[in-house]
């Protein structure tokens, strides 16, 4: 099953998942989910995950992912991001945001809510912007990278490369 926008590019993910920092057991959020990609990497340390989108089959996808990797900490959230943070849930240590809807409130609830760390993936210049502003007003803006991957391909016997998306990659978190 395609899914528009993913699955995160494996490159894009090591930067990002390095800039989230995830520590041993801490409870993370993956708002935007799609594929499930980023959420099986997170699992791997978090002691628990929740992915949250708001397409179906999106959760879906997500789901299959996790029965495939047999990651138990996975916790699936259909729906929009803001009613998920409204919801009970444990206090999510870090959070990777793939979707760009309701950025700006779902960063003042992720900062409100005591997110410790959190990551942005922006292909689109207009969401960059709007994260990296919101981001300082809350004073938790760390940088913002952009990124652009290539993969290699035969072209005529020789090597050429093709290049994804460039994607903006911003990354906020709480001083300690």
């Amino acid at each position: 099953m395609d899914l528009p926008g993913g699955p995160t590019v494996a490159e894009v993910m090591a930067v990002s998942l390095f800039k989230l920092g995830i520590r041993q057991g801490e409870t993370a959020a993956d708002i935007g989910c799609g594929t499930g990609t980023v959420t099986k990497e997170i699992a791997k340390t978090a002691g628990l995950v929740y992915a949250v989108d708001a397409r179906e089959e999106a959760c879906k996808i997500t789901e299959e992912t996790r029965k495939n990797c047999g990651a138990e900490n996975i916790e699936i959230y259909h729906g929009e991001a803001l009613d998920f943070l409204a919801s009970p849930h444990k206090r999510i240590d870090c959070a990777f945001l793939g979707g760009s809807r309701d950025i700006e409130k779902v960063l003042e609830m992720l900062v409100s809510q005591g997110a410790r760390s959190i990551v942005v993936n922006a292909v689109l210049i207009e969401t960059a912007v709007s994260a990296i502003n919101k981001m300082k007003e809350l004073g938790i803006f760390r940088e913002a990278v952009h990124l652009q991957v290539s993969r290699s391909y035969e072209l005529t016997g020789r090597t050429m490369f093709k290049p994804n998306n460039p994607i903006y990659i911003i990354h906020g978190e709480r001083k300690c």
